[in-house]
């Protein structure tokens, strides 16, 4: 196993990482699977976010195993300027921490480059003013949920997956990997700051939806589960089931066709309305009639016999799952592996998604609360055992076994 981590592509490098909820701890847990030495500093007794739901029979969080796979830990008094201290040495010798958090003097930007000219800082901030915004009123500031959810529904609908954070996760992680890519090169540092809301701007600028704001004399409105602008939405069978279904291209349209036998159905209508689906435009643009020809096929069918004509086309298309569901065919996933995680026991856990060199790291533990506590302050400062025992009388630090939650 040391071997195998020795080869992962950011083997040697070290990050200390001060975070909580879900982007930051993202972007160290995927920073962490290609190898690099991610230390979690926590206040005494564990993080606030510890505790979040999901949570296992034991009280220990889901959420929160699930996105520290793969760290070590550390926990120290951060609201003493001795704890401050200590981290502000961890990050000197790393080099690189990454943060959601800018209220500390000693572990800002400007004093850890006095320390050290070379060290990168990164920083997320929930708006680019530095105010605070988390993933939901992120959401609600970029309107998003107002385009979410059916065609009669007046409210917002927010999407359950924390997107912004997800994407501002991976942005973090980039930009730590650009800014040390530069450090390599010219031997600087520098600060990386991303703002929550920017991500979610810039991704409804890339995708076009600003500019059709600003262009376009009718708003876009909600409707439902349509792809807009192409041939997709979702499809009941006889049975109860439901699947999705997207055409985006003529070959994937003609095989829909071909498949559900409206091939000179449909070719009537086009007539009849002056339309050619092949343009997805058009398709899109009658979209309610074209639809309601498709239902009508799917409605006659099974969920098996739909499955059995649609495999072998080139139409894009999946059942409805449920989470129990997709749970239930997690050992055939090469995703994923069994993981035992101290507090929730084994379970199915994801490795990390990329394939580097035909390689997958698998899942590893995420650490206890001040888990590694004296390996890293004796490791990475030279710490002695007196040093320790002095701090650890003082409150300065907590080590795991002395009463925390997992």
């Amino acid at each position: 196993m040391e071997n195998e981590a020795r080869a992962l592509p950011l083997a040697g490098m070290r990050v200390v990482e001060l975070s909580s909820y879900v982007a930051t701890p993202l972007c160290g847990m995927t920073l962490a699977q290609l190898g690099a030495d991610v230390i979690r500093v926590e206040p005494v007794g564990g993080a606030v976010d510890r505790t979040r739901w999901p949570l296992a029979a034991s009280g220990t969080s889901l959420y929160w195993s699930g996105l520290n796979k793969g760290k070590r830990a550390i926990e120290v008094d951060l609201s003493r300027e001795e704890g401050r201290r200590l981290v502000a040495d961890l990050v000197v010798r790393a080099g690189i921490v990454v943060s959601n958090a800018d209220r500390f003097r000693e572990l800002s930007y400007e004093a850890l480059r006095a320390r050290r000219p070379d060290v990168i800082h990164v920083l997320l901030t929930g708006r680019r003013d530095g105010g605070a915004a988390v993933d939901y009123t992120v959401q609600a500031a970029t309107g998003f949920p107002l385009l979410t959810g059916p065609p009669d529904t007046a409210q917002p609908v927010n999407s359950v997956v924390p997107t912004w954070d997800l994407a501002a996760g991976l942005y973090l992680a980039a930009g730590l990997l650009a800014a040390e890519r530069h450090r390599l090169l010219t031997g600087e540092g520098q600060q990386v700051r991303l703002a929550l809301e920017d991500v979610a701007v810039a991704t409804a600028g890339n995708l076009g939806y600003l500019a059709e704001a600003q262009l376009s004399t009718s708003p876009r409105e909600r409707d439902g589960n349509h792809v807009y602008g192409t041939c997709g939405r979702d499809f009941a069978t006889a049975d109860g089931g439901r699947l999705m279904i997207v055409a985006l291209t003529p070959r994937h349209w003609r095989d829909l066709l071909a498949a559900t036998g409206l091939t000179d159905v449909i070719a009537a209508l086009a007539a009849a309305l002056g339309a050619d689906f092949t343009e997805e435009s058009q398709r899109h643009r009658h979209r309610k009639v074209l639809g309601e020809l498709l239902a009508g096929w799917f409605e006659a069918h099974t969920l098996a016999e739909v499955e059995a004509a649609l495999r072998d086309t080139r139409v894009l298309w999946s059942a409805y799952r449920s989470l129990a569901e997709l749970a239930g065919l997690l050992p055939e996933n090469p995703l994923m592996a069994l993981l035992h995680q101290p507090g929730v026991g084994d379970h199915w856990a994801p490795g990390a998604p990329l394939m580097m060199d035909g390689r997958q790291p698998p899942p590893a533990a995420a650490p206890l609360v001040g888990q590694h506590t004296e390996e890293v302050l004796r490791g990475e400062l030279g710490l002695s055992a007196q040093d320790l025992a002095k701090l650890r009388e003082d409150g300065i630090i907590r080590s795991a076994g002395s009463g925390e939650r997992p």
